[in-house]
């Protein structure tokens, strides 16, 4: 049986003890990266757009190292570019599914997104894995549990709120918590049973 959303939770922030500034850090130059892109016109939307499967890539393995309490480093934020065609095409095709599925509704789009949810953590561990059977894999492994990663992204909405009073300071720490957590998540499905869980 899956481990309780709120476990996953323990788990993450034990897994980011005395890990926290590499975290905070990690994510913030991210969001800097990200954040300067934005600003130019066109040009920085189109860049935006290709450089997001492989930072999504990077973010997946730092993500996980800290889950699996292995060595997480500043690089490893930078290692979706040594699989950069995949990543972009994976990217692509999941931000194409999400998108068709919204434009009939809101809903059906959720759980698009929650479905190819688990697409980077899978190719980081299998990096051999084509973009289309990752969406597939993904799709597939979390058959029975989007009510429970949805329950989970809940819980956050709550954090959120909160940070947004602290001035944004406080998504400092949330954002690479939230990240962890999601890992946890990935690790404590990949080999579950199939069956609906709850939150």
């Amino acid at each position: 049986m899956a481990t309780e959303n709120v476990k996953l939770m323990q788990q993450a922030r034990a897994s980011l003890d005395l890990k926290w500034g590499t975290a905070i850090i990690t994510f913030l130059i991210y969001n800097i990266l990200i954040g300067v892109l934005s600003t130019i016109p066109i040009l920085g939307t189109i860049a935006t757009i290709i450089i997001a499967g492989p930072f999504a890539f990077g973010l997946a393995t730092f993500s996980l190292n800290i889950s699996r309490n292995q060595k997480e480093d500043l690089k490893q934020l930078f290692v979706g570019f040594d699989h950069f065609v995949n990543t972009l095409v994976a990217y692509l095709l999941v931000t194409l599914y999400v998108l068709l599925w919204t434009l009939l509704l809101i809903v059906p789009g959720i759980i698009a997104a929650i479905s190819y949810s688990m697409v980077f953590f899978i190719m980081v561990d299998e990096p051999e894995i084509g973009p289309e059977a990752a969406l597939r894999k993904s799709k597939e492994m979390m058959y029975g549990y989007k009510a429970k990663y949805f329950g989970l992204c809940l819980r956050f909405f709550g954090w959120s709120l909160l940070c947004i009073l602290t001035l944004g300071i406080g998504f400092l720490w949330l954002i690479p918590y939230m990240h962890v957590t999601f890992a946890k998540f990935y690790e404590d499905i990949k080999n579950a049973p199939l069956t609906e869980i709850g939150s």
